[in-house]
C-alpha cells in the first residue's frame, strides 16, 4: 500500500519512459489541472526556456 506524501513533497515528481522509449512523461498534480480549467486530452504546448520547461494551454492560430 502506498503512503500519502508530506504536504511540501506533493510537486515532487519522477520522469517516467512513455511506451515505445522516444519520449517521457510527468504526472501533474489534480490541484493545479482543476485550478487550470484543463481536462483529458487537451493540447498543451511545452516550451524550453533555459533550464526549465513551461507548459502553456495551445491556442489555435487565428484565420
Amino acid at each position: 500500500m502506498k503512503t500519502r506524501r508530506r504536504l511540501e513533497n506533493r510537486n515532487i515528481r519522477k520522469i517516467t519512459k512513455m511506451a515505445g522509449g522516444s519520449s517521457f512523461g510527468i504526472t501533474l498534480p489534480i490541484e493545479m489541472i482543476r485550478k487550470l480549467k484543463w481536462r483529458e486530452k487537451q493540447k498543451v504546448v511545452a516550451k524550453l526556456r533555459g533550464k526549465k520547461i513551461t507548459i502553456v494551454d495551445w491556442k489555435p492560430k487565428k484565420r
